[in-house]
């Protein structure tokens, strides 16, 4: 990857109409704000379908996208919904007005998919030959997945576990049974998701286009409640009822004294590698479909996974069990090449899971939020740095910088950082964070809008191991000024992170200069 920088903001935090950020003119308005900001590079979170708890990280498939961020505004102009209805709906949002920016996920949840619903019956879709023609393309995952949902909808979308025991199992009886009983319902999920590709394809086209690269997350877990657990329970570790044997998580940890209890199924990986890992390079095919940098979550593992027996309460009594390492990355590269990938190696790193990272060849992570003690020479302190990593001010994961800094860090730490970055008003402490990023030898560095914007924890994005109160926060209109551009145009360029004109385009531009004059 090339000295660059970017922003990390997930789709569902723009701001826009409806409750919730999707594929619509606040969305291009975005790329707009970073290709004249000097940036490379937008970091979102992952794109699919949420279940439970609204985790972009428990998704009902790997390989469909959110339903929620179909733009309605394009279903109007289509003529498929009415504005006064969309108008006329309580979802939980007024875009900052009054305080409010939130995501309601009741009222997005209760409201979306009537509306999506009505659209689909006005559409007349199977007419669309580029509508035949996704469906045709994607029938690997797309049949699986608009079943699964269909029957899961006709069972008040309770885990499949809890259906009946022949569709469960999928007898060949049961699947031809409930595909004739919900042809409907399975023709309006395949729709959803012809919209969704079809709206987040061109909105990464024209980012493209503005010289924007999107950089996206690969969860290394599926959920367990998804089409894709039901579909390849041969892939998992599973019982001969379909229920897992043990679940993902990690342990205890600065986030939480009883670890996190994920509840993932956990990988059979040496079924995958019996397949030759033919539904990895078919998620990987996809992601970068979706994606010009893939971001791999939790990457430490692919080298040892954390393992707990399903049943427990906490994640206290897991285990650690040997991964596939290289050998999954080898055949993913015999494939598809050298493609741009983000190891996420946070946490409690081992010499071998570094050793994988550097095998892979692939750029490590470092957060600044967890640098700067200076008692300790922390990795994430900038004067440790390799040029071939990605730096954050912190994640999804984190406090904003502000909070840290202000309310979490100790006096002591606080004032070796004002020393180490040169600063003595506590107020630039976000700006100076990542002045100090950007002037790092990383290639790569991407922050928060939070922080450009110098937000406290009321726009955290997730708390570990809670539930009920993430994913929500939202980009109040306006925030994006002309002068938060200007500042983030100055630093890329200073640090020469910002994109350079080439010769040819620079003589471009001076016998059009020559010409006006």
């Amino acid at each position: 990857m090339d000295r660059a920088c970017g922003v990390l903001l997930p789709i569902f935090s723009l701001p826009s109409k409806y409750g919730i950020g999707c594929f619509s003119k606040e969305a291009y308005e975005f790329v707009d704000f970073l290709a004249d900001g000097g940036q490379t590079y937008w970091q979102i979170l992952p794109l699919g379908p949420t279940s439970y708890g609204d985790s972009p990280y428990q998704s009902f498939s790997t390989f469909a996208g959110n339903p929620y961020f179909i733009d309605l505004e394009e279903l109007i102009k289509r003529g498929w919904i009415e504005k006064e209805l969309c108008e006329s709906i309580d979802w939980g949002s007024t875009d900052g007005k009054n305080g409010s920016d939130y995501v309601d996920y009741e009222k997005i949840f209760k409201n979306r998919f009537t509306v999506l619903r009505k659209a689909y019956e006005k559409s007349h879709i199977v007419r669309n030959k580029k509508y035949r023609k996704f469906v045709k393309q994607n029938k690997a995952w797309l049949d699986n997945y608009a079943l699964y949902m269909a029957v899961k909808e006709a069972h008040n979308l309770v885990s499949y576990l809890e259906w009946e025991e022949d569709i469960r199992l999928r007898t060949k009886e049961a699947v031809k049974m409930w595909t004739k009983k919900l042809k409907s319902e399975i023709g309006f999920y395949k729709f959803i998701q012809f919209m969704f590709y079809s709206q987040w394809m061109e909105l990464k086209d024209y980012a493209n286009k503005k010289g924007i690269k999107i950089v996206g997350d690969i969860p290394i877990y599926v959920s367990l409640d998804s089409a894709d657990t039901w579909a390849n329970p041969e892939l998992f570790q599973l019982d001969e009822k379909g229920y897992p044997l043990r679940v993902a998580g990690c342990p205890p940890d600065y986030f939480a004294e009883d670890g996190q209890l994920w509840g993932n199924p956990l990988y059979d990986w040496k079924a995958n590698k019996r397949t030759g890992y033919k539904w990895w390079i078919e998620r990987f095919t996809k992601s970068f479909e979706l994606y010009d940098v893939v971001r791999i979550d939790h990457f430490r593992g692919f080298d040892e996974y954390y393992s707990i027996p399903y049943g427990e309460e906490t994640a206290r009594n897991g285990e650690w069990v040997k991964g596939p390492g290289y050998d999954l990355f080898k055949k993913v590269k015999k494939k598809l090449g050298n493609k741009p990938v983000i190891a996420e190696d946070l946490g409690f790193i081992t010499d071998s899971v570094r050793e994988l990272i550097k095998e892979c060849g692939y750029p490590g992570m470092k957060i600044m939020t967890y640098g700067f003690d200076p008692e300790d020479d922390s990795e994430h302190t900038p004067y440790t740095y390799d040029k071939n990593i990605v730096i954050y001010t912190g994640t999804h994961d984190n406090d904003t910088i502000n909070e840290y800094f202000h309310n979490i860090m100790s006096e002591e730490n606080r004032e070796y950082v004002k020393k180490y970055m040169n600063f003595t008003d506590d107020d630039d402490a976000n700006i100076e964070y990542i002045r100090c990023g950007m002037a790092s030898v990383a290639d790569t560095a991407i922050f928060p809008i939070q922080d450009y914007l110098g937000l406290m924890n009321e726009a955290k994005i997730n708390t570990p191991a809670t539930l009920g109160n993430n994913w929500k926060w939202r980009l109040i209109p306006g925030k994006l000024t002309k002068e938060l551009q200007s500042k983030m145009k100055e630093m890329a360029e200073i640090y020469h992170r910002a994109p350079r004109t080439s010769k040819k385009e620079k003589a471009g531009k001076d016998d059009e200069k020559k010409s006006k004059k």
